[in-house]
């Protein structure tokens, strides 16, 4: 693990290489997460596959990774799924029009990786639909916390593949190792550091924008790691943003008021 840690700083931080799906996990119990949503984001030749988590009937929180860059000219999510290529009764299924990334989200330092996805209509709360709670804002979670996390997809870094939804518990780890590991770029006010020590569990490639769920709450938002390596991962820290989530939150709700400007 040490030798992870000395790993050149110049290593590419990519978040699609190694940020999203969910290797050394197991299948989840179906409909154990109902907040959990999957993105299919087309453009004209390529379509990216994303997590994101249910936080209100008419939002879905995810990675403003997911979006940026990729041209995207249809953004579908899909709530109430465990297994992506058998559509149930509980599937709800929304085209989304419109999606606020955060204003100071920087593609090239990996930082403020966040957005909001507008659902319209609402969602409807059912048992396998419903949302999770967010921690307070600058609300902490201590070092050595085992959490969770979700996602559809690669099972392996050679590209196993799995319809089903995946998870793993990872644990939260010190800021000096990712510190030690990411340098500059990783910044503890927004940003969690979390993964396996041994190297065995991880996300991978398609989860980004999945929720790192800690005591019952979403305290992270999957966002990116070292290209090459398992260990460690960075997530989005949600508590910091939680004033900003708060007001486009408000606006969605003025937006659907008669007479108000809507940007779907």
């Amino acid at each position: 693990m040490l030798l992870l840690l000395l790993l050149p700083s110049a290593l590419l931080l990519v978040p699609w290489a190694g940020a999203g799906r969910i290797i050394g996990g197991w299948e989840a119990q179906p409909h154990s997460r109902p907040y959990m949503a999957h993105l299919l984001i087309r453009n004209a030749s390529h379509k990216f596959e994303c997590g994101g988590f249910l936080i209100r009937p008419d939002a879905v929180l995810s990675a403003a990774h997911c979006v940026t860059g990729k041209k995207a000219v249809n953004t579908t999510v899909i709530l109430g799924a465990h297994n992506l290529k058998k559509k149930e009764p509980s599937w709800q299924v929304f085209h989304v029009g419109h999606w606020v990334i955060h204003p100071n989200y920087s593609k090239d330092k990996k930082e403020n990786d966040i957005m909001l996805l507008k659902l319209k209509p609402r969602a409807k709360l059912t048992k396998e639909v419903s949302y999770i709670s967010l921690p307070r804002h600058n609300e902490q979670v201590k070092p050595n916390t085992t959490c969770k996390v979700a996602g559809w997809g690669w099972t392996s870094t050679t590209g196993d593949e799995t319809s089903v939804l995946m998870e793993v518990d990872l644990k939260v780890l010190s800021e000096k190792v990712c510190e030690n590991r990411f340098q500059k770029k990783y910044l503890h006010q927004s940003m969690i550091c979390a993964g396996d020590e041994e190297g065995k569990k991880s996300t991978s490639r398609g989860d980004s924008g999945g929720p790192l769920v800690c005591n019952g709450k979403a305290h992270g938002v999957v966002s990116y790691g070292p290209k090459y390596c398992v260990f460690p991962k960075i997530f989005t820290r949600v508590s910091y943003f939680e004033p900003w989530i708060h007001e486009e939150l408000r606006k969605f709700v003025l937006q659907d008021l008669p007479d108000s400007p809507s940007s779907d």
